[in-house]
C-alpha cells in the first residue's frame, strides 16, 4: 500500500485530536483560481483539483484540458481527481499526473451527473465493480508506485449497498477511501446518512485496517467536522459546498479564535478571487462561473440583493471592481460593516438638516 504524504497528514491530525481536513473536488468550482485563494486564506490538510476526464487527457485536445490540472506549490499536498471507464486512459492520465508533480491521484467513482454516467464513469462504476477494480489497478500502474491512488465514491447507486460495493474497492489495497454518505439516486436531495458512519468505519477497519476513511456529504464547517469526529471517530472530513464564499473556511487559527472578516474585507477577497480567475482562466472558461461564487460572497447583509443583481450583469473584473468599490464607498461604515438602511436614511436626513442649519446661521 503506497501511502505517500497521507501517512504524515494522518499522524498530524491524530496528534491534534481532529479529523484530516480536505477540500472536495467540484467541477467549475475548485479551479486553480479558487484553490489559490483557499491556499492563501485557509489551507486544508489536503487539496483536490476539480475532476478531469482521462479520455480528454488522452485525446488530441489534451493541452487545453491540462489547464484544469494547473496548481501552485502553496496547495500541497495536492491530489488530481480523474474519471473514466477506460482502464488504458486511466493508466495514461495517472502517469501524466505523476509527471506533472501531483502528490496523489484520486479516482472519481461517485459523480451522479448523467453525462458522466453515460460514459460508464463516476457513480456508474458502482454497478460494474469488476471494471471499477480494473480502473483502480490501471491508475496504480500509471503512477508506478511513486504516489498514492485513492478513491471517492458513494454508499450505493439506486440503493444503499456499501456492504457489497466498498469491499470491491478495498480489495485493491488503496490507502484512502472517501465516502459520500448518499446514493447516486439520492444526489444531494436528502440528508447525508451520518447514521451509517460507524458501520462503514467498522467495515473498512475489518477489511483494510491501514486504509484512511474520509467522510463527505453535508459537512459545512470545521466545527461540524470536529463534532462528527468526536461522535464517530472516522479519519477525515471532506468539505465541499461549505467553502463557497468562504475561502478562509479551513483557517484553523481563525476558527479557534472565532475571528471574522468584516464585510469590506470579504468583498476585497472576492475582488481578488475575481481578478485571479480572469487572469488565469478567462481564455478557456466563462466568466459566468464566478457568479455562483457571488451568490455566496454577497449574502446576508443590508443591500446584498441589490449588489448581487448588479454583479450578475458583469462580464469582466473591471466591471465587478467598479460596482463593488462603489458599494463599499456608499454603504459601509468606517469599520467595514454595512450601514443599516434606517441608519443610512437617518444619516442623510441629519446631513441635510446640518446643511440647512449652517446656511441659516450664515444668513443670520
Amino acid at each position: 500500500m503506497i501511502k505517500g504524504f497521507w501517512a504524515e497528514v494522518y499522524e498530524k491530525a491524530k496528534k491534534e485530536n481532529r479529523p484530516i481536513y480536505t477540500l472536495a473536488p467540484m467541477a467549475d468550482v475548485t479551479d486553480v483560481a479558487f484553490r489559490y485563494m483557499i491556499a492563501k486564506y485557509g489551507k486544508p490538510d489536503v487539496t483536490w483539483t476539480e475532476f478531469v476526464s482521462c479520455n480528454g487527457l488522452m485525446s488530441a485536445g489534451r493541452e487545453v484540458l491540462k489547464r484544469d490540472l494547473e496548481y501552485n506549490e502553496a496547495e500541497r499536498p495536492v491530489v488530481a481527481q480523474l474519471f473514466t471507464s477506460v482502464p488504458e486512459n486511466m493508466e495514461g492520465a495517472a502517469k501524466l499526473c505523476l509527471e506533472l508533480g501531483f502528490d496523489g491521484v484520486d479516482i472519481n467513482m461517485g459523480c451522479p451527473v448523467v453525462t458522466i454516467g453515460n460514459q460508464g464513469a463516476g457513480a456508474k462504476l458502482i454497478t460494474t465493480p469488476d471494471l471499477a477494480q480494473e480502473i483502480i489497478r490501471a491508475a496504480q500502474r500509471g503512477v508506478e508506485g511513486k504516489i498514492p491512488v485513492s478513491v471517492k465514491t458513494r454508499i450505493g447507486f439506486n440503493k444503499i449497498e456499501y456492504t457489497e460495493w466498498l469491499p470491491k474497492i478495498l480489495e485493491c489495497n488503496i490507502p484512502v477511501l472517501t465516502v459520500h454518505l448518499r446514493t447516486k439516486k439520492e444526489m444531494s436531495l436528502v440528508p447525508a446518512h451520518f447514521e451509517l458512519i460507524n458501520e462503514i468505519q467498522e467495515l473498512v477497519r475489518k477489511l483494510s485496517p491501514e486504509t484512511i476513511l474520509i467522510i463527505n456529504g453535508d459537512i459545512k464547517s470545521l466545527k461540524q467536522s470536529n463534532e462528527l469526529y468526536e461522535k464517530y471517530n472516522f479519519d477525515g472530513a471532506m468539505i465541499g459546498r461549505g467553502v463557497f464564499g468562504t475561502p478562509w473556511l479551513f483557517n484553523v487559527e481563525r476558527y479557534k479564535n472565532n475571528l471574522e472578516y468584516n464585510l469590506k474585507e470579504k468583498l476585497e477577497i472576492m475582488l481578488e478571487h475575481t481578478k485571479l480567475f480572469e487572469e488565469k482562466l478567462s481564455d478557456i472558461k466563462s466568466f459566468s462561473i464566478m457568479k455562483k461564487h457571488y451568490k455566496a460572497y454577497v449574502n446576508g447583509f443590508d443591500g446584498a440583493k441589490e449588489l448581487r443583481e448588479k454583479l450578475f450583469d458583469t462580464n469582466t473584473y473591471s466591471e465587478v471592481e467598479t460596482k463593488v468599490l462603489d458599494y463599499i464607498k456608499n454603504n459601509l461604515d468606517k469599520n467595514g460593516k454595512a450601514i443599516n438602511v434606517k441608519r443610512r436614511k437617518k444619516s442623510i436626513v441629519l446631513s441635510i438638516v446640518d446643511k440647512i442649519i449652517f446656511k441659516i446661521k450664515n444668513i443670520i
